[in-house]
C-alpha cells in the first residue's frame, strides 16, 4: 500500500540512454535513418536537402523554391496535392534553412502508399507554375509589408546586419523589390543544382515497417535521379560586421521597445560549449533564470526575457531578447550587465545550479521520448556535423558542472564589452 503520510524519497537526475537510429543505404545511395518507436500506426518522412540559403544567388531563392514544391508536379496539379494530402488524413511541410532544404510528411502507415508518390513527385519533378507563383509572391509580400514594421523582427534584422555584415548569408535580408524579381527559371536553376539523389537524405520515424522501407525504396531510392549528382561543400565566410556597441533604431509609432543583445560565441563542437549551455539556461534560458527573476518578477519591466545560443554555420551567437515598455529598454540593459557582475563575481549557491541541472536534463527527457523528437533531435546533428553521443555528453557534463565551472565560463564567455545592443522602439 502507498503510504501518503511520508514524502517520496526525491533521488538525483542520472544519464539516460537515447534512442539511435538505424542506417539503411538504399541503392542509388541515399541514407536512410530509421527510428523505429511509438505504437500509434503514424509514420513521419524528412527527406534533406544540402543547399539552402547559405548557397543561394539571389534573395528568397531557396525559400520560394522549396514553398513551390507542393504548388505543382508534371503528374499533380497544386488543387490535386493538396486535395489528396487531405483526403488521406496526411500533413505536409515544405520549408528551407541556412544551409538545408526540407520536405517532411505526416502519414498515417495504411495510406503512406498513397501519399509517398505524391512527396516524390513533389520532389523530383516539380513544374514552378507561373500563375501559382504569382499568388505566392503577393501573399508573401503581404506578410513582408506587415513584418517589417514589427519591432522585434527589425531589432532582430539589424542585430544580424551590425554582427555579420550586409553582405553576409546570415544577414542579407530580401527587400520588397525582390519578391517582384523572382521567376519560374529561377527557381529551376535552385532545384536543378541541390535536388538531386547525390544531395538527399532522409529520416523515417514513428511506426516503420519493413513495406515502407521497400516503399521508400521504389520511389527515391532504385537509380539516380536528378540532373547533377554533386554534392556542394559548405565553405565558411568570414563576418564583416561593424560590431558598434549600442544600434537604436525609432519607431515613433511604437508602444514597445525590442531590445536584443548579442555577440558570437562557442560553436556546439568546442570542448566548453555543452556547459555553456547550462550557463546560459541559468542566465536566461527557462522560467525560473536570473534575468526572468530580475527583471520580470522583482522589476516588473517585461513580462518575459530570454537568453539563449543561436546557431548558425561556423558559430553560434549568444541572444538576450525582450520587449517592454519603452522608457525600460535601457534600465533592462543595465540590468542584464548587473546579472552578468554577479555570475562574474559571485558563486552560484549549490540549490540554484541543482535546481537549473534537474531542469536541463528534464527536458531533455521530455524533448526526446516521441519517435518524431528524435528524429528532430538527430536531424539537428546532422545539420550542424555532430557525432552521436552528443545527447549523452550533454548530460554528463549537465551533472559535472560544478558552481566554479559556472563562474569561470561566464568570465571566459559571458562578457558585456563584447554584447552588441539594439533597441527598436520610441525614444524616450
Amino acid at each position: 500500500m502507498l503510504d501518503r503520510t511520508r514524502q517520496p524519497h526525491i533521488r538525483p537526475m542520472r544519464p539516460f540512454e537515447i534512442q539511435h537510429p538505424s542506417e539503411h543505404r538504399m541503392p542509388n545511395g541515399i541514407p536512410v535513418h530509421v527510428i523505429n518507436s511509438g505504437d500509434a500506426e503514424v509514420v513521419r518522412l524528412d527527406i534533406m536537402i544540402r543547399g539552402g540559403q547559405w548557397e543561394q544567388e539571389r534573395p528568397l531563392q531557396a525559400t520560394f523554391t522549396s514553398r513551390m514544391l507542393r504548388e505543382g508536379t508534371v503528374h499533380y496539379s497544386s488543387a490535386e496535392i493538396a486535395e489528396n494530402l487531405d483526403y488521406y488524413g496526411a500533413w505536409l511541410d515544405v520549408s528551407s534553412s541556412m544551409n538545408y532544404s526540407f520536405i517532411t510528411l505526416y502519414s498515417l502507415n495504411k495510406y503512406f502508399s498513397s501519399t509517398l508518390p505524391i512527396v516524390a513527385s513533389m520532389l523530383k519533378e516539380p513544374v514552378f507554375p507561373e500563375k501559382e507563383l504569382s499568388v505566392v509572391i503577393e501573399a508573401n509580400k503581404q506578410q513582408y509589408l506587415v513584418n517589417r514594421e514589427k519591432v522585434e523582427v527589425i531589432a532582430r534584422k539589424k542585430l544580424n546586419v551590425n554582427l555579420f555584415g550586409e553582405s553576409h548569408p546570415c544577414a542579407r535580408y530580401a527587400v520588397l523589390e525582390d519578391y517582384d524579381k523572382l521567376t519560374p527559371d529561377i527557381l529551376r536553376d535552385m532545384h536543378s543544382r541541390f535536388y538531386h539523389s547525390g544531395n538527399c537524405s532522409c529520416y523515417l520515424s514513428g511506426c516503420v515497417t519493413d513495406e515502407m522501407l521497400s516503399l521508400l525504396e521504389k520511389e527515391l531510392g532504385q537509380s539516380e535521379w536528378g540532373t547533377q549528382q554533386t554534392i556542394p561543400e559548405l565553405t565558411d565566410i568570414c563576418p564583416q560586421g561593424e560590431k558598434s556597441k549600442r544600434v537604436f533604431i525609432e519607431r515613433t509609432d511604437a508602444l514597445q521597445s525590442a531590445i536584443r543583445l548579442g555577440c558570437f560565441t562557442l560553436d556546439d563542437k568546442h570542448p566548453d560549449s555543452l556547459k555553456l549551455k547550462l550557463l546560459i539556461t541559468l542566465f536566461g534560458g527557462y522560467f525560473g533564470s536570473r534575468l526572468m527573476k530580475n527583471i520580470r518578477e522583482e522589476k516588473g519591466y517585461t513580462y518575459g526575457i530570454s537568453a539563449g545560443l543561436v546557431p548558425y554555420p561556423f558559430r553560434n551567437m549568444l541572444i538576450v531578447s525582450t520587449q517592454a515598455a519603452n522608457e525600460y529598454a535601457c534600465p533592462i540593459i543595465e540590468e542584464v550587465y548587473r546579472e552578468i557582475d554577479r555570475l562574474h563575481n559571485e558563486k552560484v549557491p549549490q540549490s540554484e545550479l541543482s535546481m537549473v541541472k534537474n531542469y536541463t536534463i528534464g527536458d531533455l527527457c521530455r524533448t526526446y521520448e516521441s519517435p518524431f523528437s528524435l528524429a528532430d533531435a538527430y536531424i539537428y546533428l546532422d545539420t550542424y556535423g555532430l557525432k552521436g553521443d552528443y545527447f549523452l555528453r550533454m548530460q554528463q557534463e549537465v551533472l559535472e558542472t560544478t558552481a566554479e565551472d559556472i563562474m569561470d565560463l561566464a568570465r571566459k564567455y559571458l562578457r558585456k564589452d563584447e554584447l552588441t545592443e539594439v533597441i527598436a522602439g520610441k525614444k524616450m
